[in-house]
């Protein structure tokens, strides 16, 4: 079965996709802050709020490869519904819950229900584009995640108000009605997978790859890396920004707009994603941006107006847009055909590390320096990842290959190669 083949239908899936993509990244946008806040009228301090956000990733951090076996020898698409009732029931019951305890395990249901979903959803991108699409593809998926980001922080921001001791009140209602977000991504769930697709891919050698065979693939680990260190600065920043705003005195709705707008940065960033890798190249691209995302990031911990706080989390935003899409498409084209799924669920684990991690980190940090030390954490992060990209990018160049040009199909063009001059 060609890539052709798999492609017929056109690609109207992928519209459908990002458009549920959106809906449930929107409904975690805005319950992730309405949590922080929630917590926070609850009596929570820096600390306990750096657990509740690491929960959140810990069940998921447990599922992501048995998930990912799953998706490698079966269809996708159920994984799709069932993460959105997950993270449903996650914000409802977030919303109606009474301790701190009740609120971090909530939490943990609605991060294993954004993973179902995730990996799902990134693995029919990955079975249904060609080598030449995956690039755009992703990238285009990727902005359903942006848009959710957008949207979600605005919209728990205008219905947070801590105003008269109501921060109780309005953060459950918030949690509410990201519940009911959630659940209108159900709707474009149709047909978002080619019914031709998973009898292709039962064909394929029904083996399980090591889970070591793919993590020693080149360009995998740095992927994992580069995507952990980007996802866990998107994480803390939708986390502590409410925390530092608390602390400096800006209100919520104004931190769920300067949310957005690091989200409408990244959105930018990727509908321009195709010229400027044709520009920099790969590894330019993502050494850069890493790079300026890190020294911005650690610039949050300075104590400046608001004014500049958007201008950082603009440029932010735009840089931190560059490392999902592309790590997804570095780990696809590293690991063998057969174990994609599974090196994208790999790759999610790395993710959800760095969310259990480092939150914990940071709620630790922020207790005994202050709220402003984790965004210093977080630029180190983002610097030791533009470190790999750059290594990355020698160790591609010392071995001769090109690094746009999809790991499976090398061996087989040096083969035919050997044919033809014996």
């Amino acid at each position: 079965m060609t890539v052709r083949t798999l492609q017929e239908p056109g690609r109207s899936w992928l519209l459908r996709l990002v458009i549920a993509f959106t809906f449930a990244q929107a409904a975690v946008s805005m319950a992730r802050p309405a949590v922080s806040y929630r917590a926070l009228s609850l009596g929570a301090e820096e600390r306990a709020i750096g657990v509740i956000t690491g929960v959140y990733a810990l069940l998921p951090l447990f599922a992501a490869v048995p998930l990912g076996r799953r998706t490698d020898h079966g269809r996708c698409a159920p994984l799709l519904p069932f993460g959105v009732v997950l993270i449903a029931g996650g914000c409802a019951l977030s919303g109606r819950a009474g301790s701190l305890t009740a609120m971090a395990a909530w939490s943990g249901v609605m991060g294993l229900g954004h993973l179902c979903f995730v990996i799902g959803a990134q693995s029919i991108v990955a079975r249904q584009s060609g080598p030449a699409e995956q690039d755009r593809n992703f990238g285009h998926f990727t902005i359903g995640a942006s848009l959710g980001q957008l949207i979600g922080p605005i919209a728990a921001g205008c219905l947070i108000s801590e105003r008269d001791g109501a921060m109780a009140r309005t953060s459950a209602l918030a949690l509410l009605v990201a519940a009911a977000v959630a659940a209108v991504s159900l709707g474009s769930l149709r047909r978002v997978e080619h019914r031709c697709a998973p009898a292709a891919h039962r064909a394929e050698p029904a083996a399980k790859v090591p889970v070591g065979r793919i993590l020693r693939a080149r360009g995998v680990p740095a992927g994992i890396f580069i995507s952990l260190a980007v996802l866990s600065a998107t994480d803390i920043l939708t986390a502590y920004l409410p925390v530092v705003g608390e602390h400096r005195g800006i209100a919520p709705a104004t931190v769920g707009l300067l949310l957005s707008l690091r989200a409408a940065a990244t959105i930018a960033c990727r509908l321009v994603m195709t010229p400027m890798l044709r520009l920099l190249g790969r590894t330019a691209l993502l050494t850069t941006t890493c790079l300026l995302a890190g020294v911005l990031c650690a610039g949050i911990a300075l104590p400046v107006p608001v004014a500049v706080l958007a201008v950082m989390l603009a440029v932010l935003g735009f840089c931190l847009g560059v490392g999902q899409p592309l790590s997804m498409t570095t780990v696809v084209r590293a690991a063998p055909p057969e174990a994609r799924s599974t090196a994208l669920a790999l790759r999610l684990t790395g993710n959800r590390l760095g969310q259990v991690a480092a939150p914990a980190s940071a709620g630790l940090t922020a207790g005994v320096a202050g709220t402003a030390a984790p965004f210093v954490m977080l630029g180190a992060l983002l610097l030791v990842a533009a470190g790999l990209g750059v290594r990355g990018g020698r160790q591609d160049g010392k071995a001769g290959a090109a690094p746009d040009v999809p790991a499976p199909l090398r061996p087989r063009r040096r083969r035919a190669t050997d044919r033809n001059r014996a």
